[in-house]
C-alpha cells in the first residue's frame, strides 16, 4: 500500500501525527542547543546550528517506512494476527504459543484449548509505537485486496484471537456485517480507523494506569464472500441490564464510539438490511447459542 498521506488521516490521527512530529522536532532542537551550549563552554564561543540540517535527520514513517528513526510508544503492545484459506493446512513457518513465556496468559487451559484452531493462524508481528503501527500498516494488503475469508486480528500482546483465552472467555463482540460490493471503497478506511481507536484507546479510555482495566482484547476485520465484517472483541460482557448498569453502560459507550466516531454513522441511523446489519453486541457465550434465541445490544 502506499504510505498513507497526512490529509487522509481522521483529525485525531491527523492532530497525534502533528504532535508526533513536533515532539520530534523539539527533540532535536534540544540536543542541538545542547551541543551549542557545550561548544560554547569548550570554544569560547556560541557556534551557528542549522535548525533545517537538523529536522532533516529526522525520518518517521511517513517519510521513510523502513528505517524510520522516532518512536513514539503506544500504552499497549500489540499483536498482528493473519489467516485465510490459502494459510489453512499448509507447512507454513510459524511462531508457536510457547514462544510467549512473557504472557502467562497463554498457558491457560483455555489457551491450549485454542491451539488446534490457532495452528491455522499466524502471527504477523509485534509492535508497541506509534512509529511501528504506520510501518506495518504502510506494508500489508489492505482488507479489500484480501482473499475471500481472510482475516485480519489485532489484538494486545499476549492475548491469542480465541474465545477460550483467559482475556475474552467472559466477554463477548461489537460487530457489524457491510455488503462487499457497496462496501469495496471503504471498508480499508473503517478498518484502519478501527485499529487506530483500539491502539489509541479511544474505544475505551479507562486504562489510565492498569492495561487489563481495558475492556478492549482486540479488533478483527474479516472478509467473506459477500460481505465484510469489523469486529471489537471486550473483556466482560453485561448481564441482563438490571444485574451491572455500570457495566451495561461502558459496553454501550463502545458500540456508539464505534458507531459514530470510528465508521462515520449518524447515531440514529438504521443500517440492518440485505447482507447487513446493525452495530451489534453479543456475548462469546451467547455466539454458541446457534439457532437459540440470544441477547442482543444494538446501537
Amino acid at each position: 500500500m502506499a504510505t498513507t498521506a497526512n490529509s487522509s488521516l481522521p483529525p485525531a490521527a491527523l492532530q497525534a501525527s502533528r504532535a508526533a512530529l513536533s515532539a520530534a522536532l523539539a527533540d532535536q532542537e534540544s540536543s542541538a542547543a545542547s551541543n551549542v551550549a557545550d561548544q560554547s563552554q569548550e570554544d569560547g564561543e556560541i557556534q551557528e546550528v542549522d535548525m533545517q540540517a537538523q529536522a532533516e535527520n529526522i525520518r518517521t514513517v511517513f517519510s521513510d517506512p523502513a528505517n524510520f528513526n522516532v518512536k513514539h510508544p503506544l500504552f499497549s503492545a500489540w499483536t498482528l494476527w493473519f489467516d485465510s484459506p490459502s494459510t489453512k493446512g499448509r507447512n507454513l513457518p510459524q511462531t508457536p504459543i510457547s514462544a510467549f513465556p512473557q504472557t502467562p496468559v497463554l498457558q491457560t487451559p483455555g489457551a491450549q484449548a485454542a491451539q488446534g484452531w490457532m495452528e491455522d493462524i499466524k502471527r504477523v508481528i509485534n509492535f508497541d509505537s506509534v512509529e511501528e503501527f504506520w510501518g506495518l500498516y504502510n506494508n500489508i494488503i489492505p482488507p479489500s485486496q484480501l482473499p475471500q475469508k481472510a482475516n485480519y486480528y489485532l489484538f494486545k500482546e499476549g492475548i491469542i484471537p480465541a474465545w477460550e483465552d483467559e482475556a475474552n472467555k467472559y466477554g463477548g463482540k461489537w460487530s457489524i456485517q457491510l455488503p462487499k460490493d457497496k462496501n469495496r471503497p471503504h471498508v480499508d478506511r473503517m478498518w484502519l480507523f478501527t485499529m487506530l481507536a483500539a491502539i489509541g484507546e479511544t474505544f475505551d479510555p479507562s486504562p489510565t494506569n492498569n492495561p487489563n482495566n481495558s475492556l478492549i482484547t482486540g479488533v478483527i476485520v474479516s472478509t467473506r464472500p459477500q460481505f465484510y465484517r469489523l469486529s471489537i472483541w471486550t473483556r466482560l460482557a453485561p448481564g441482563p441490564a438490571e444485574e451491572d448498569p455500570k457495566l451495561r453502560e461502558r459496553i454501550e459507550s463502545v458500540g456508539r464510539h464505534f458507531k459514530v466516531q470510528v465508521l462515520g454513522y449518524q447515531e440514529t441511523q438504521k443500517l440492518g438490511g440485505p447482507l447487513a446489519t446493525e452495530v451489534e453486541f453479543q456475548s462469546h457465550k451467547d455466539s454458541e447459542k446457534k439457532g437459540k434465541s440470544v441477547r442482543k445490544i444494538v446501537v
